[in-house]
């Protein structure tokens, strides 16, 4: 496999934090749903609202550090398709680590609860209850976690491609270690 220049190593800790803790709100988000009203209904929302909050806080710190570092370069026998590919998948990728959790947010406060932050403290409350925007941006929360979802399947599928059929060492430009 071809030698890869690689992402800081906080680079590659917060790469796998935020994908742990998207993959945990996003089960968390699944099982909570589906359960009826309980005590442990609502605190399975507190741990998929503390989830988004901190997603959100972790993502704005990896994407000061992409603006202000440079990402190793692609392998070289990389076409500029499958480059610009994987360039538009990372904005969209990035787009969504903040759409996801902000419309939750807005969505939470729609439907008239405050945010509160490992209950400590409570975020700013932006918006009064709106019944008529609940729905809309409940919707707007799924959507979002749905279309996440595939664009993390199809970033999973791009570096094993890369990992197992083209060998060219692109996965190891975030693999923690070595």
């Amino acid at each position: 496999m071809p030698v890869t220049q690689k992402y800081s190593n906080v680079s590659i800790l917060l790469h796998w934090l935020i994908a742990l803790l998207i993959v945990a709100a996003f089960a968390l988000g699944t099982v909570m749903t589906d359960m009826k009203f309980s005590p442990t209904k609502l605190q399975y929302y507190s741990y998929h609202k503390w989830l988004g909050v901190t997603v959100l806080a972790l993502v704005a710190i990896r994407l000061l550090g992409r603006l202000f570092g440079k990402a190793p370069p692609y392998p070289a026998n990389m076409g500029k398709l499958q480059a610009q590919a994987a360039n538009a998948t990372h904005i969209l990728l990035y787009i969504l680590m903040f759409a996801v959790p902000l419309s939750g947010y807005f969505y939470t406060l729609a439907s008239g609860y405050p945010v509160v932050y490992l209950g400590l403290f409570q975020l700013p409350v932006l918006m009064g209850p709106n019944p008529e925007l609940k729905e809309t941006l409940k919707e707007l929360h799924e959507t979002l976690n749905y279309v996440m979802l595939a664009l993390v399947l199809l970033h999973i599928a791009a570096a094993l491609k890369h990992h197992f059929i083209d060998k060219d060492g692109l996965l190891y430009r975030m693999r923690p270690g070595h």
